[in-house]
């Protein structure tokens, strides 16, 4: 495997033979390839591991080819628009574009000391795998390259002391677009969000009965997001959008359901069942038991041997 780390967005450019950034911190660019450069474009096996040490957003079609984040893999012919955070890898291998790609890269600096750079970071899609990219609809598609445009436009522009905002702006509502067709998309792949939330809970059920929670504690959203092969981000926002409560909640509830039926075990006392579900202490256990239930673990055991 071959690994390529782009420092700044200039030696980004000069590998993708894109014009010099006209800021050193920020960049679009709008790549069009003829239907013959398309067709000798080479294939080949060896897979290429990309980090940039800067955002990056993308709208492409891919003709052929994949990109692998971890375990898994994203191939899609259809309008894509792609996320990445600074220092995010993600592989490819033998992709090949559509006649028209555009490129959005721009340094934290350049966000510095705006409202963008406090919002960003509430836009979850950009540490979502590579794999879970945004399907546009041909609709959505029109509506996200004019605001590639808009940027562009100003971008190309001479600039002023009002250049930087307006960017922004646009910049603002390119993500804003991308939040609402993420939400989209994740209510139009229910069967896909049921699939995932129902492996979640097979994942616990195995970690519960294989004895892990007793020797190695609370599973953390990042280890289940790996067993299923998906950002944490991801994992989250789908379990939040197809149950209304967040992966943290689910496995809290799942904690409680089983504390229920070890409680009411014969001899059971509530620290032994606090240790069994992988609480260090006690007392976090019945803090949490209590706010679930609005029982403590003893009010609980007592109502159940009255009934």
């Amino acid at each position: 495997m071959i690994n390529i780390t782009y420092k700044n967005i200039t030696e980004f450019n000069r590998a993708h033979q894109l014009p010099k950034p006209e800021n050193p911190l920020f960049c679009i660019a709008n790549k069009k390839l003829s239907a013959d450069e398309i067709d000798n474009c080479v294939a080949s096996n060896e897979e290429i591991c990309y980090t940039n040490q800067f955002y990056f957003i993308s709208l492409k079609n891919i003709v052929s080819g994949e990109i692998i984040y971890g375990r898994t893999k994203y191939d899609c012919d259809t309008g894509a628009l792609l996320f990445s955070a600074p220092d995010q890898a993600y592989i490819v291998k033998d992709i090949v574009v559509s006649s028209e790609s555009w490129f959005i890269a721009f340094h934290e600096d350049f966000i510095r000391g705006f409202d963008i750079q406090k919002r960003i970071r509430n836009y979850n899609f950009f540490n979502y795998y590579v794999n879970e990219a945004l399907h546009l609809s041909p609709k959505e598609e029109q509506t996200i390259k004019s605001v590639f445009r808009n940027i562009e436009a100003e971008y190309h522009n001479n600039q002023d002391e009002f250049s930087k905002e307006i960017i922004l702006t646009h910049l603002e509502a390119l993500l804003r677009y991308a939040d609402r067709f993420y939400k989209r998309q994740f209510l139009n792949r229910k069967e896909i969000n049921k699939a995932l939330f129902t492996r979640f809970k097979e994942i616990l059920d195995a970690y519960f009965e294989s004895n892990r929670l007793e020797e190695n504690g609370i599973p953390t959203v990042e280890w289940l997001a790996n067993q299923l092969g998906v950002s944490h981000r991801y994992m989250r926002d789908t379990i939040k959008t197809e149950t209304g409560k967040t992966a943290v909640d689910q496995i809290n509830l799942y904690l409680i359901e089983e504390a229920k039926n070890l409680l009411l075990a014969p001899n059971s006392t509530i620290s032994e069942t606090a240790y069994k579900l992988g609480f260090e202490y006690p007392q976090y256990f019945s803090r949490l038991f209590k706010k679930k239930t609005g029982l403590t673990p003893k009010e609980y055991i007592e109502n159940a041997e009255l009934n």
